[in-house]
């Protein structure tokens, strides 16, 4: 009979980055890959976060690196994949999941500074992550995953504050099904999902009072928000073999909230 840490390696020997790791999707995801004995690099800019993710990585078996950094800081940035090949020798998967999402409306006052500072983290990171981790996956046939959202299609719902969002992540999911393309002659895939309204700190972050998880309910055709797990399933059945032939994809994980707009 094989027992669980027989059964859970599917990514054994595998080198996977997760930036916005410190909560939410990206800790869940973190969590899920490190359960298939993946050799994880836990990225965010919450120390105290971090270690928390880090502890239940631990109690799995599995010890992963942990780098405080902002991604839209380019020697950070840069720092960040230099520690993960210095660290571990290869990658073989890039999970750009760190994001920001603020209320903030185009007919306001201080609009630019917000959008440039959203867009810089949303696309911008996504991009220069991309750019600088090609020539280590080249060795490792490895991929690329871009956390996007539904917002990436539809300008319903945010009140006209997400803007912003809404804009970074339809920039994401073309440079993702460009970069597919480009990438392709490499064995590399790249891929995007799209959430629907999921249960993290979002909310708060973003500083929208207008929304809540309750309204988001009753505007998906299935009644429910997801949880983080549910994503981060979807994360690494793309990142697997199970889906070596898709690339420049765009999966839709969002309890039915597109046919319902």
């Amino acid at each position: 009979m094989q027992t669980q840490s027989q059964v859970n390696m599917s990514f054994e020997g595998k080198v996977v980055i997760v930036t916005g790791s410190s909560s939410g999707i990206g800790a869940a995801a973190a969590i899920e890959f490190t359960k298939e004995g993946a050799s994880v690099v836990l990225v965010g800019r919450n120390e105290t976060k971090l270690k928390s993710v880090r502890r239940e990585c631990e109690k799995l078996g599995k010890k992963p690196l942990v780098i405080k950094a902002d991604v839209s800081n380019d020697d950070e940035a840069k720092g960040l994949i230099e520690k993960t090949i210095e660290h571990f020798g290869k990658l073989d998967v890039l999970v750009n999941n760190a994001g920001v999402s603020y209320n903030f409306d185009i007919t306001s006052d201080g609009f630019m500074e917000n959008f440039d500072h959203i867009m810089n983290l949303n696309l911008r990171a996504a991009v220069y992550l991309t750019h600088l981790v090609i020539p280590h996956l080249k060795e490792t046939k490895g991929n690329i995953i871009n956390m996007s959202s539904v917002a990436g299609v539809t300008v319903n719902g945010g009140s006209g504050g997400t803007i912003s969002y809404c804009t970074s992540k339809a920039a994401l999911n073309h440079f993702s099904r460009c970069v597919a393309e480009r990438l392709a002659p490499y064995g590399i895939r790249v891929n995007i999902i799209s959430p629907g309204p999921v249960r993290t700190d979002i909310l708060e972050n973003s500083r929208n009072f207008h929304l809540s998880w309750e309204l988001f309910k009753k505007r998906t055709l299935l009644k429910r928000v997801s949880e983080p797990k549910e994503v981060a399933d979807l994360i690494l059945f793309l990142a697997g073999d199970k889906a070596k032939g898709v690339t420049g994809s765009d999966y839709v994980v969002d309890n039915g909230y597109l046919l319902k707009q």
